[in-house]
């Protein structure tokens, strides 16, 4: 691991990903890997139970960003002194709404993408497992509490969870970063050139809600089609 993503979630860090990929630290690990392959949720709640295998986790993989990896900065930057600490950051009221907009309204709304959520759930012990996994993550961070969302509430999150990776992590060894800023800063960080090439800007909002909803919409149909092909072998019993 040459690049640990300390940065919270909806920090631009599908664009991160890329980015890295593109400077030579790939394969770049995502929550994006989790999703593809719900099956890696097993390493993940044993990491929330004390019980990492950071290489087994990460294997071939040379940089991280997003959680479920970033939740746990604090450690990898101990498992990889070596490595180098990125704090993708936001706005906190721009990075509020998108919160809200995503993963609060995955959890706690009341729009399509939740409630096809909360179906696949009842059809699907792995996205069971997986949501499960997020609120015990989302509970821990201290992201949401009981009742509705107040305004600031999230912002204020943010904004106290990177003044503590500032104190975690010695300033050498950290770059305080918005995606914003492009290539320049990155790579003089990394001490990699910066490439002849636009640095990726990707809709991780979009790319977010169209992976929750086409993924419910996927199994749910796979569960009809099953449940449909086994009404005439019931009813001639």
């Amino acid at each position: 691991m040459k690049v640990i993503g300390a940065g919270l979630p909806r920090t631009g860090t599908l664009s991160q990903k890329v980015a890295l990929e593109m400077l030579g630290f790939g394969p770049c690990y995502h929550m994006v890997n989790v999703l593809a392959d719900l099956s890696l949720l097993e390493q993940w709640s044993n990491a929330m139970d004390g019980e990492a295998d950071w290489h087994e986790i990460f294997g071939e993989h040379q940089s991280m960003v997003d959680w479920p990896g970033s939740f746990f900065y604090r450690e990898l930057a101990d498992a990889y002194p070596d490595a180098k600490v990125v704090l993708s950051t936001r706005d906190p009221e721009a990075w509020e709404k998108s919160m809200h907009d995503t993963i609060w309204e995955l959890w706690n709304g009341d729009v399509l993408m939740s409630h096809l959520s909360r179906a696949r759930a009842t059809v699907d012990p792995d996205w069971r497992d997986y949501s499960i996994l997020m609120q015990r993550m989302l509970a821990a961070a201290g992201f949401f509490t009981p009742g509705p969302l107040e305004p600031g509430q999230l912002a204020d999150v943010i904004t106290r969870y990177e003044e503590r990776v500032r104190r975690d992590i010695p300033c050498d060894r950290l770059l305080v970063w918005r995606v914003t800023e492009g290539w320049e800063p990155l790579c003089e960080f990394l001490d990699v050139d910066v490439p002849d090439a636009e640095f990726p800007r990707l809709n991780d909002s979009k790319v977010f809600v169209d992976r929750i909803v086409d993924g419910a919409l996927i199994v749910l149909n796979e569960w009809r089609t099953r449940e449909s092909a086994d009404v005439p072998a019931r009813q001639t019993v």
